[in-house]
């Protein structure tokens, strides 16, 4: 079967259909997401950012929450806020997928940069990351507020 992706935005007519179809999935990465899941992805969404499954038959096997804009250090900007693959899918490309997709979609919209964090303990991950030709350009620092 060949995989699919679907493109949402807050505006998207599916998106209620698409986000529980994805919530299972995006837990995997974000465990912690609040458990009205609709509710805060579409404040999320409402906010500017955007949402990418790639999925088998209605199936999500790999999802994306994406943001374009300026900054100061990187010009256009597309930042990857979220980057997860089904766990009994991984290394069937579906992951290289999304990416290459976001990053088509990075050129389209005429972005400098695509960028994303990664949790310092996601080995696999930034192995990942180095094969699809991603680099360390800086650390990233965070301090708790609440």
């Amino acid at each position: 079967m060949t995989p699919a992706i679907v493109h949402l935005t807050a505006r998207s007519d599916d998106l209620a259909e698409w986000l529980g179809r994805g919530e299972t999935l995006h837990r995997v990465l974000r465990p912690q997401l609040p458990a009205d899941y609709e509710g805060a992805m579409r404040t999320i969404l409402a906010e500017g950012a955007e949402m990418a499954l790639l999925h088998e038959a209605a199936v999500p096997r790999a999802l994306a929450v994406f943001r374009a804009f300026h900054d100061t250090a990187n010009g256009y900007r597309f930042y990857i806020d979220d980057l997860v693959t089904d766990p009994d899918c991984r290394s069937a490309g579906h992951g290289a997928a999304l990416l290459g997709w976001c990053e088509a979609e990075a050129r389209q919209r005429g972005c400098d940069r695509l960028t994303l964090e990664s949790g310092t303990h996601r080995e696999r991950a930034h192995r990942f990351y180095f094969r699809e030709g991603l680099a360390i350009t800086l650390f990233g620092f965070a301090k708790p507020l609440r």
